[in-house]
């Protein structure tokens, strides 16, 4: 887990900090939960601070995923 967090911090001039904090949330959640990939599914996973509202917030920012990429 610590990699990903790594290779998201070479991200993070590109995004927002909630953005970026928000994704790692979301990330972690993936990447341990079992079964379908869902919002409610992945706010359940989500560690303090990932609730569904943040979810709907995280998939609604506009991201330059070209800029990222």
């Amino acid at each position: 887990m610590n990699e990903i967090i790594a290779i998201l911090n070479t991200v993070s001039p590109h995004l927002k900090a909630c953005t970026l904090k928000q994704m790692t949330l979301l990330i972690e959640a993936m990447l341990s939960m079992t079964g379908r990939v869902t919002m409610l599914s992945l706010s359940r996973w989500t560690e303090k601070g990932g609730n569904y509202r943040t979810v709907q917030r995280f998939f609604k920012e506009k991201i330059a995923w070209s800029a990222l990429r």
